[in-house]
């Protein structure tokens, strides 16, 4: 990326960071050990991935995230040589395993996740005045799963506090905590289509049908929503117009981290020059290059330039 933003300029908020293992395994047979030749051990969480991914664009920005115990401390390491600004607030207990395991026979993936561990109010309310703070009027990104102890309300409150600064809040959850968070009009969310059909409550087997589900939730107040389609490319709405981009064809290995990439692609490329077609091209390349690369490691930046080209955009107008 040939322009670099202020340090400021983008915030990202990981309140349930993970190391993240990846085993690949010939065929899972039940009540028996199935040996891996290869696993990974990566820094993860929603929020994380963004922040590595904008550092591979060359895009200056801050992460805030939770830590603890000894996992913690390994994330901590794993993180030193791929994000630069990361601020982290450390409380008891241990910071979550994730695992994933591929199935090489039958190219399954399986993925469990942990809850994390309960994050203090004191330490809740520090991080996240850090995090507003820091946000002022740029992108604050508030992405992924949070603690049982934390209201689903949470990013709703995020939302409003951003936008009364200036700011422009981006949203990147599932459930009734994405439900809160549209009420309260963030600049971007990103669901994936199983998000949506979800918090609708119907199926939409069409591009047209996505995308108008799409603009009837941008015209509640947010300024664009764009809905990731898996191997089927993702539609982005903007006030402007609607989008819509086929998934590159590369080979795939696993798909975590894909969605992530894609939030840093489109939020590096609206900070950069507010056009939505160049967001969901730098979304889609980020996205093309991730699923590419075992466990959870992320595009190379050399790898965008050529993807970014690849991408066809097709106008909706819906």
């Amino acid at each position: 990326m040939s322009k670099s933003l202020e340090a400021s300029s983008i915030t990202t908020l990981c309140l349930n960071p993970a190391l993240d293992v990846t085993y690949h395994v010939s065929k899972l047979i039940p009540e028996q050990k199935s040996r891996s030749d290869l696993a990974r051990h990566d820094p993860g969480g929603n929020g994380i991935n963004i922040g590595r991914a904008l550092q591979r664009m060359d895009v200056d920005a801050r992460t805030f995230c939770i830590v603890a115990g000894d996992i913690g401390q390994l994330l901590q390491r794993l993180l030193k040589q791929q994000l630069t600004n990361v601020y982290y607030e450390h409380v008891d207990g241990e910071t979550r395993i994730n695992s994933t395991i591929i199935e090489l026979d039958t190219k399954t993936q399986y993925q469990v996740t942990d809850a994390g561990t309960d994050i203090p109010q004191q330490q809740l309310r520090s991080i996240i005045e850090d995090f507003v703070a820091q946000t002022g009027n740029g992108f604050g990104i508030i992405t992924g799963s949070c603690q049982s102890n934390i209201p689903n309300t949470l990013y709703a409150d995020l939302v409003e506090r951003i936008n009364a600064n200036g700011g422009k809040p981006v949203v990147d959850s599932h459930g009734d905590t994405l439900r809160h968070a549209i009420d309260a009009k963030p600049f971007l969310i990103k669901p994936n289509l199983y998000e949506l059909e979800t918090i609708i409550n119907r199926e939409l087997p069409t591009i047209h049908d996505i995308a108008n589900e799409a603009r009837r939730l941008q015209r509640q107040g947010i300024s664009h929503v764009c809905v990731s389609l898996g191997d089927k490319g993702a539609v982005l709405v903007s006030p402007d117009n609607s989008y819509y981009a086929k998934a590159l064809d590369v080979p795939i290995n696993t798909t975590v981290g894909a969605g992530d990439s894609m939030v840093a692609g489109l939020v590096a490329g609206l900070s950069l020059e507010d056009d939505p077609k160049l967001a969901l091209a730098y979304g889609i390349a980020c996205g093309a290059g991730t699923v590419m690369h075992p466990g959870t490691e992320l595009f190379s930046g050399h790898e965008l330039a050529d993807f970014r080209k690849r991408v066809n955009i097709e106008t909706l107008d819906i």
